[in-house]
């Protein structure tokens, strides 16, 4: 699928109005309301609840398309089933603002079900909100392409029992805001975010996909990724980034599969795979969360190489971009995809501090505890960073581990110089990964893990644990061409998973 180009461009670093516990702050915007109900009439204006629409279709319908100026509008649902034969068959082409906003919501929360999908693109400021998405038959629930400032909050987002692809996919897309969402559901993963730039994912609970339960990847960049609950995934629980056709990312992220990505204050519990990865990311923090259950089919945790491939055979529209993009200075290839002709993208600065991974006796990763890459294998026809590595300032300091025995093999540091964490490492050789962490020392004591209280036992071996300072990132190091836009620098975890201050008691985890 070719994405369209935005219109207009979207904005870019505008840092989004925050309240005081970060959420995205709506402010007080200029609106008229347009009511729908059931037992509404498509022929009404809808201006008044004694006058409704009867299908969400018509009331969007009634937005003027292009910029919105004088009044935003807010589409208020009744209480009651909406099926998918009265929602719009696709949402395009309106253009908010800040004072002037589309909002979609319901009158109270898990009041509205929505039995169909939206599928949205070139639309700027909407906010879905109170709302239950669960598409019947089940599939693929909310999907938005080139939009921006799209705030998802307070909504079920479903895709049945693994039926979706994805349960929700943003693509080619700036400013999108995820809160206090239940989003579960896919064959392949329940958040799927592809050339995102600017945003947060805070106080959602993320699960039941078979692949990861979700990833940012593509040129997705400064998104900070906190206080949420990933659990009951197959390859794992979050990745900042895996592998792109390079036709699907928007410029200038062109390089690194993601960055600036901030991964904090979490619980990752009951996934197969790793807790978290990366695969091709330019400073990414995981600091200060925990993970319970993980790693059974083999790590639990890991740094790879991310892929780049140019999707579709020659002559499909929009391949063309894939060399477009690489006379820009991207990584990648124009070669037709194969499977194994894909350019590996490397790893840089890459911070794992103040975690639990914390597997209970009776439960263990299936090899070793970590996978990480070294040196990169040059493929005939990519291009990249060929003296870039998958542990290429790769720091794990401050984490508790708890997993197998005393024999569980660290994996790294068994091989040559061109293997991941050589002797020769500075921040994650073998000798660094014991000297900085507590690897099977220290079983982490919480309150019930059985029954799903991960937090530290009152009086516990984790209540005066020393943490690991937190450093913050440089924007320096990127490739010279195309220029990328810093990111924040403060990578300051000031709260935990509960809101609870972290100035007097900072502890390691999530807690």
């Amino acid at each position: 699928m070719t994405p369209p180009v935005p219109d207009p461009a979207p904005p870019t670093g505008t840092a989004p109005a925050l309240t005081a516990d970060g959420l995205y702050d709506i402010g007080n915007p200029v609106l008229t309301t347009l009511h729908v109900a059931t037992d509404g009439d498509d022929g009404n204006d809808g201006l008044s609840p004694a006058k409704p629409l009867r299908t969400l279709a018509a009331a969007w319908r009634k937005l003027p398309e292009g910029t919105l100026s004088n009044t935003g509008w807010r589409i208020l649902l009744a209480p009651g089933n909406y099926p998918e034969s009265s929602l719009p068959n696709y949402m395009e082409n309106r253009r908010g603002s800040r004072d002037f906003p589309i909002i979609i919501t319901a009158e109270r929360v898990g009041a509205v079900t929505l039995g169909g999908d939206l599928n949205i693109a070139n639309v700027h400021y909407l906010y879905l909100t109170n709302l239950r998405i669960i598409p019947e038959p089940a599939g693929d629930a909310l999907h938005c392409e080139s939009c921006s400032w799209l705030l998802v909050r307070d909504n079920e987002i479903s895709g049945g029992a693994r039926v979706a692809q994805e349960t929700v996919k943003v693509n080619q897309s700036q400013h999108v805001y995820l809160e206090r969402n239940t989003i579960h559901g896919a064959w392949d993963n329940a958040i799927d975010f592809v050339a995102v730039q600017y945003g947060h994912w805070i106080g959602n609970r993320v699960s039941d996909a078979s692949d990861w339960c979700a990833y940012t990847k593509g040129g997705s960049a400064y998104i900070r990724i906190e206080s949420n609950e990933f659990f009951n995934c197959g390859v794992g629980g979050f990745t900042a980034g895996q592998g792109t056709g390079l036709q699907f990312m928007t410029a200038p992220w062109l390089n690194y599969e993601a960055y600036g990505i901030r991964f904090v204050n979490n619980l990752v519990h009951d996934v197969e795979g790793a807790a978290v990865g990366v695969g091709g990311g330019f400073n990414v923090l995981f600091a200060h969360n925990t993970f319970v259950r993980i790693g059974s089919r083999s790590h639990i945790f890991e740094a790879v190489t991310g892929g780049r491939s140019c999707d579709g055979q020659p002559g499909n529209p929009g391949r063309e971009r894939c060399q477009q993009y690489l006379d820009a200075g991207a990584w990648g290839t124009t070669v037709v995809d194969d499977g194994t002709n894909g350019a590996p993208i490397p790893n840089r600065n890459v911070l794992v501090l103040n975690n639990i991974f914390y597997n209970p006796p009776g439960t263990q990763s299936q090899w070793q505890q970590f996978q990480v890459f070294g040196a990169l294998t040059s493929i005939a026809g990519a291009t990249t960073d060929w003296s870039g590595r998958g542990d290429n300032g790769l720091v794990l300091r401050g984490n508790v581990i708890w997993n197998g025995g005393a024999d569980m093999p660290l994996g790294v540091g068994d091989g040559d110089e061109t293997d991941g964490c050589p002797a020769s490492h500075p921040t994650c050789s073998p000798a660094a990964l014991r000297a900085n962490n507590a690897i099977n020392t220290l079983q982490p004591q919480l309150v019930n893990a059985a029954s799903g209280d991960y937090r530290p036992l009152p009086g516990g071996n984790l209540q005066n644990l020393a943490v690991a300072p937190i450093p913050d990132f440089a924007w320096t190091g990127l490739p010279a061409r195309p220029v990328v836009p810093a990111g924040e620098t403060d990578n300051r975890v000031t709260r935990n998973i509960l809101g609870e201050s972290r100035t007097t008691v900072n502890r390691v985890g999530a807690y």
